[in-house]
């Protein structure tokens, strides 16, 4: 019973953009979900938990509602802190797994775009990671290979596309004429994400090769952003910054009902109850977010410099 009160709670349109949360959905079923591997790994001298869900097949694809991949999950418990001794080991940590997804395709030009509203706070991380770019595309073009070369580079580029609301575009289609215009081999896109767990919010970078959907956490449904639709392999990369409110609202209620001796019974009704009246579509991010934000920001443009370029 206490499973169905966790699972109707999450109904309300408790969205999560992590895998690693839709996985643990599964978690006190104790059955393995089929089509789906979880591998879990804790990396204690740098204090972070790396977490791969990969979706193997159209079964795991169905169980997950999310596309068939791989999906890195580091928690970094103090990355919204300012400790350059914590940062700096976990951009490696970054890089590390930024180059195991692209592959054979770290070598090559590549976009980067900046996904997200640079207006509203929580949903500038990706347009803030772009402003911290080392650009080499352009001065490639001008000094040539021996260039390129004699400063172990590779040709990177970047966009911040802004939102629909500001150019009356889908992202999908200024990426699509960049695209075509510019050849690049890849596409790696940063985006704020939604989390399930409100402990997960400016502490959690999600690596993914599946693409990822702008807006999806938060309900705005745009054309995704994946190999299918634009031709070139997608990597995404995401840090959650906000939680729908219903979730902590649910949260709360269950643990004070918990502690209080209510039966499992009595809690799976009163939860039923709230759930009808409760008003959802309401999206909340920590104070702070400010400087999380700026710092979360540096740390994976940090890790994007180093991936495409040896000298930095």
């Amino acid at each position: 019973m206490k499973e169905e009160i966790k699972r109707s709670s999450a109904n309300c349109n408790a969205r999560t953009d992590l895998a690693l949360e839709v996985r643990e959905s599964f978690e006190e079923d104790n059955v393995e979900v089929s089509g789906v591997v979880l591998e879990e790994e804790y990396v204690q001298d740098k204090d972070i938990k790396i977490t791969r869900v990969i979706i193997k097949d159209e079964h795991g694809q169905a169980a997950m509602g999310k596309p068939i991949g791989t999906y890195i999950t580091i928690e970094a418990p103090r990355l919204q802190e300012d400790d350059e001794s914590y940062h700096e080991p976990l951009t490696d940590e970054i890089v590390k797994y930024i180059k195991e997804l692209l592959g054979e395709d770290k070598e090559g030009e590549v976009l980067i775009a900046g996904l997200g509203n640079r207006e509203v706070t929580p949903d500038a991380l990706g347009p803030k990671v772009v402003d911290n770019l080392f650009v080499t595309r352009h001065l490639i073009r001008e000094y040539g290979e021996e260039f390129k070369q004699k400063n172990q580079m590779e040709s990177m580029s970047a966009i911040a596309p802004g939102v629909m609301g500001q150019t009356g575009m889908e992202t999908s289609e200024i990426l699509k004429g960049i695209i075509k215009q510019t050849k690049p081999k890849c596409l790696i896109a940063i985006d704020a994400l939604a989390a399930r767990s409100v402990s997960r919010l400016n502490t959690t970078i999600q690596i993914t090769d599946t693409g990822i959907s702008p807006g999806s956490g938060v309900g705005n449904h745009r054309n995704a952003l994946n190999e299918e639709c634009l031709g070139v392999k997608v990597i995404a990369i995401g840090v959650p910054t906000v939680v729908d409110g219903a979730t902590i609202v649910n949260d709360t209620l269950e643990r004070f009902l918990d502690g209080k001796g209510f039966s499992e019974e009595e809690m799976y009704k009163f939860m039923e109850e709230v759930r009808e009246k409760m008003v959802c579509n309401m999206f909340v991010t920590p104070k702070g977010i400010d400087d999380a934000v700026k710092r979360i920001s540096y740390t994976i443009s940090e890790a994007l410099n180093q991936c495409f370029c040896q000298t930095i």
